[in-house]
């Protein structure tokens, strides 16, 4: 056939989409149909120069001199088969395939791997859609028709082809551009741990995730959390629903055993599946571990060269030891253009371009208003305890005699769902009337015996332990100076009580945001923007242990109590005056209800309302001096003539 073009050729393959459902649906009306169909593509290939190399029923076997005719044809037989109107009813779909290389000409045409490549491609598709290879687009993406754009459909495995092709889809204005994924061989990477137990009560959370995911300027999400919240669970339950987003698929990387910043790299490599980067003859070594090396540049550049051009979603879990290293991730997605990271941390990264996500507890039951068991059975941290439960003792049932004790315990463990789990564990050997009973002391009953997990998750006094030991020592003794506050404090009581004793005051703010971003401590904001600092009582009782241990809890208990005085005898003369007044006001807003008492101005009000805030501490403190020596006692009493007022109203109030 000497009229066909030789040397470097774009080859475009055709065919309809479900033509033999078609020719059910029309019968003898199909053949109108496929011959209006075979005049329109012929027209637009021969307007751009096209060489007709065969057809065969509905499918066309067509080459080109040039890539941009090849695609400018494509173009024209889309956008003709599209707004036309079809005999017998039918809707016509046709799908097509480009790919430029340089086959050989035979007699019937041509030969070689080049036209069945196109062929390949060509079936990955479906109708409407256009197709072309990575050697088709670096002759084209600089010169495309008007209104005509490229998509970047990532690798894929075609059958017959031996290395994965990088496709591109080609955007036309005004035709259909959303197509279901390619018909292709399974090409995307996914390496996810299977989920052993269901993900309960987080469909708010993976929503909202994947949601933020999905914006194109959020390229790094952080899961931020206290250990034992759940974060892993929930990031792979993310990355499972994510993974038909991304075309390369998702890579999960364990980092918990990872110490050393210069071994991140190694460890992406090895999750990646890719062979060492300094010996790509030798593999991994039997252990599994990713190799030492003083010098990580070599893994680095591996891995940027493997996702630079890759649409993945990489879930680095366990980040918090490795924090200083950040920076590395911030290069990696400048380097990698289509690279989405999610990190599971209990500390921030603070780098460029993060987007936190902190992780809540799970929802626990309103023991004021404690649901029927059914729905009681629903909410997330009862489900959670009865599941573990019911893994251990199949008999294990929501009762009237439990319900409201196994409400209680997943509100005294926070709903943290390690602790849940754990506490569920021990109800082979405790009922939980007996095990609410024990759970005074937590850290002592929550211990595990599930072997697979990790040795700083089989208790929840390792787990809250791993991220103190990533404190450094100034941040270590605030945060244990900052658990003998009962029901949270403000950033003032902070540091009035950790500078008490102090041989020279410090700042707590730059130590309050390093255990705001380590999750340590949580913040809420209160009525008049006042920010108030608070732990999870979970979290709150290791640090008691660890001021007993350090020699520190008498000393933090007598700042605390001696701040609460002070704030007491601030207090006392805004409210005495409101006391005992019977007339009537003319504002019943400020009426404290059954006495007759009111406040009269909004100081007054302000006043009521922190110590109301402050009523555990105020307890603490004054049951810490009641239970010391004389000079407590002292303190005591006029803690307890500063808070005469405050009782009066209070109890007026709930009169």
């Amino acid at each position: 056939m000497p009229d066909l073009p030789m040397g470097t050729v774009t080859l475009l393959f055709t065919d309809i989409e479900g033509s033999t459902r078609l020719l059910r649906q029309l019968g003898d009306g199909y053949v109108n149909v496929l011959a209006q169909c075979r005049r329109l593509l012929r027209t637009a290939f021969q307007t751009y120069n096209g060489y007709e190399v065969d057809t065969q029923g509905d499918a066309f076997f067509v080459a080109f001199a040039r890539a941009i005719d090849a695609v400018s044809a494509a173009v024209l037989a889309q956008r003709t088969l599209f707004t036309s109107s079809w005999p017998e009813g039918g809707v016509v779909r046709v799908r097509m395939g480009l790919h430029t290389g340089e086959p050989s000409l035979a007699l019937e045409g041509y030969a070689g791997l080049d036209v069945h490549h196109a062929a390949r491609i060509m079936s990955a598709g479906h109708g409407g859609q256009v197709l072309i290879s990575e050697a088709t687009r670096e002759l084209v993406e600089h010169k495309l028709p008007d209104g005509v754009s490229l998509r970047d459909l990532g690798e894929h495995r075609l059958k017959d082809i031996g290395s994965p092709s990088h496709l591109f889809q080609l955007v036309i204005a005004g035709l259909p551009a959303d197509f279901p994924p390619l018909k292709s061989l399974s090409s995307r990477f996914n390496n996810l741990p299977t989920l052993l137990t269901s993900l309960l009560g987080r469909e708010q959370e993976v929503a909202a995730v994947c949601a933020q995911l999905q914006r194109p300027e959020v390229r790094l999400v952080t899961l931020l959390g206290p250990g034992g919240i759940g974060k892993t669970h929930l990031s792979v339950q993310i990355a499972t629903e994510m993974e038909a987003g991304y075309a390369h698929g998702v890579c999960f990387v364990p980092l918990a055993s990872v110490s050393d910043p210069g071994q991140i790299f190694p460890t992406i490599a090895q999750a990646l599946g890719l062979q060492p980067a300094e010996d790509r003859g030798q593999g991994w070594p039997e252990s599994g571990e990713a190799p030492s090396h003083d010098k990580s540049g070599s893994y680095i550049q591996q891995v940027q060269a493997h996702l630079r051009n890759k649409h993945m979603l990489l879930l680095l879990d366990n980040f918090e030891q490795l924090v200083l290293a950040a920076p590395m991730l911030a290069d990696l997605l400048a380097s990698c253009p289509r690279l989405h990271l999610l990190v599971t941390s209990r500390s921030a990264l603070r780098i460029q371009g993060e987007y936190e996500f902190a992780v809540p507890p799970l929802a626990v039951p309103d023991l004021t208003h404690l649901p029927e068991n059914e729905d009681l059975a629903q909410v997330p941290t009862v489900a959670l305890f009865l599941q573990r439960a019911q893994a251990i003792q199949p008999g294990f049932q929501l009762t009237k005699a439990n319900a409201r004790t196994i409400a209680e315990i997943c509100t005294r463990l926070d709903g943290l769902p390690l602790a849940i789990e754990l506490a569920a564990a021990r109800t082979k050997l405790l009922p939980p009337q007996m095990l609410l009973k024990r759970l005074a002391h937590r850290l002592d009953v929550l211990t595990g015996s599930v072997r697979n997990l990790s040795a700083r998750q089989q208790t929840l006094r390792n787990t809250i332990q791993w991220s103190y030991d990533l404190l450094n020592s100034e941040e270590q003794r605030l945060f244990r100076w900052l658990s003998v506050f009962v029901g949270g404090c403000t950033l003032e009581a902070a540091d009035a009580v950790y500078n008490a004793k102090a041989e020279q005051a410090m700042d707590v703010f730059e130590g309050v945001i390093s255990l705001l971003d380590k999750s340590l401590l949580r913040q809420t904001e209160q009525e008049g923007g006042e920010l108030r600092l608070s732990m999870l009582e979970t979290i709150r009782e290791y640090g008691l242990e660890c001021l007993v241990a350090n020699g520190e809890l008498e000393v933090a208990q007598q700042a605390h109590a001696a701040y609460y005085l002070a704030l007491a005898q601030e207090a006392e003369p805004h409210l005495t005056h409101a006391v005992g007044i019977r007339r009537r006001p003319r504002n019943r807003r400020n009426l404290a209800p059954g006495a007759g008492l009111y406040l009269t101005g909004a100081e007054q009000i302000l006043w009521l309302k922190r110590l109301e805030r402050e009523y555990e501490n105020l307890r603490a403190a004054l049951e810490w001096s009641a239970a010391h020596g004389d000079e407590e006692m002292k303190l005591a009493l006029r803690l307890s003539s500063g808070l005469l007022a405050f009782w009066t109203l209070a109890q007026a109030s709930e009169n």
